[in-house]
């Protein structure tokens, strides 16, 4: 089974390098390599032009999806595994990321773990990222494009990466694989390490373009309903002059932080910051909500407005 990793760059000099030496590193290599540029400016060309073993496709300007579509169109290879250059991997990544595939699956889902190098990154990673595979559900996973192999028939029955989406090109795969019943088996060992944003403002607009993402592709439209009802409902019982309005408010909240809450504190380093974690954890998920009603609102403005391509017909 012969394998092609695809991944696309921007302006990566900072990590570029990291990123090669982890997938050279690897115990079962990929047979072939294909980055797509986007047109960096920063060195990371020249990182990629001395590598060996790599396939380089220039494409000054393309978004995520049009580059992932690109290297897709150079692979060579039947199974194409898609890794992310801001992660590194462990060696044994490819060879655990392909074992489901090896075993029949159309697409292997592989594992996100944070780079924990400040109490940030501790409360952020709690946010989105499990400790670990058990505590998630194989029948609902959607795995990130950092980690992810599949058989060409499954993307090519979705029609590919969609360009018209400039971001959560993933989850929108994901969802049309869902739609088709193909068959996604977890791959818990192929593990790949992301670095946290770096502060409060590169957190908000993470979210923020997460969420435009949605609003642009109609992803999750319940769950941000119920974001923003709820944080109203929360706004009206925060103003009423009663007491049990904010009861009910605090025991929601006290409900709806606690898996989050309980993820940080696994990955706390010390007891202080277990202790700061009570405070941090819903502070920084009433700041990401609000990024994520901003983006979304954002996102359905773009749809109206005809800023974004509405896509082909859902499966």
């Amino acid at each position: 089974m012969k394998v092609t990793l695809i991944a696309t760059v921007l302006d990566a000099a900072d990590h570029i390098g990291g990123f090669l030496a982890s997938i050279d590193a690897q115990t079962r290599r990929p047979d072939e390599v294909v980055i797509v540029d986007g047109g960096s400016t920063d060195g990371t060309r020249s990182t990629l032009a001395g590598a060996e073993r790599v396939v380089i496709v220039e494409s000054a300007g393309a978004n995520i999806a049009q580059g992932r579509n690109l290297a897709l169109a150079a692979a060579t290879h039947e199974i194409i595994a898609v890794a992310d250059a801001d992660c590194s991997y462990d060696a044994g990544w490819l060879a655990a990321l392909l074992a489901p595939i090896d075993a029949g699956a159309d697409v292997a889902m592989g594992w996100t773990e944070p780079v924990v190098a400040s109490f940030l990154d501790v409360v952020a990673s709690s946010l989105g990222l499990p400790l670990s595979p058990d505590h998630i559900d194989e029948g609902s996973y959607m795995p990130s494009a950092r980690s992810v192999a599949f058989r060409r028939e499954a993307i090519d029955a979705v029609g590919g990466y969609p360009e018209w989406l400039a971001i959560g090109e993933d989850m929108w795969v994901n969802h049309r694989w869902r739609e088709r019943s193909f068959d996604m088996r977890l791959a818990p060992g192929a593990v790949a390490r992301w670095t946290m944003r770096p502060d409060l403002g590169a957190t908000w607009m993470q979210y923020v373009r997460y969420a435009r993402g949605d609003g642009q592709a109609q992803l999750y439209p319940e769950r941000h309903a119920l974001r923003f009802a709820v944080y109203t409902g929360l706004l009206v019982a925060l103003g009423s002059r009663r007491t049990w309005p904010k009861a009910l408010a605090a025991a929601g909240g006290t409900v709806y932080a606690r898996e989050p809450l309980a993820r940080a504190r696994g990955r706390s380093r010390t007891a202080t910051e277990r202790a700061a974690c009570v405070v941090a954890v819903p502070a920084l998920m009433a700041f990401t909500d609000a990024a994520k009603m901003a983006g979304y609102v954002l996102g359905l403005t773009d749809r109206l407005r005809g800023r974004v391509g509405r896509g082909p017909a859902q499966p």
